[in-house]
C-alpha cells in the first residue's frame, strides 16, 4: 500500500478512537491495529515510524510503539 494511504488509514483510527471516552485511546489503537492490520501493514507502520512517521498523528505513533 502507498505509504499516503497507510497514513490517511492509521489516522483515521486515531481520530475515531480520540472520540471516544477514557484514558487509554493509544491502547485501543494498538488493539485495533493488533486485530486488524495483517502483519504486513504493521510492518509497514512501524518501518514509516522509524523512518520519521512523517504525517502520523502522534495517537498512531503511540498506540503503535505498544504492538
Amino acid at each position: 500500500m502507498s505509504p499516503e494511504k497507510m497514513v490517511y488509514m492509521a489516522n483515521q483510527i486515531a481520530t475515531f478512537f480520540k472520540s471516544q471516552p477514557g484514558t487509554d485511546q493509544a491502547d485501543r489503537v494498538a488493539a485495533h491495529l493488533r486485530d486488524f492490520w495483517e502483519p504486513r501493514m504493521r510492518a509497514q507502520l512501524s518501518a514509516h515510524i522509524a523512518a520519521g512517521g512523517t504525517g502520523l498523528d502522534p495517537m498512531v505513533i503511540e498506540g503503535a510503539r505498544k504492538l
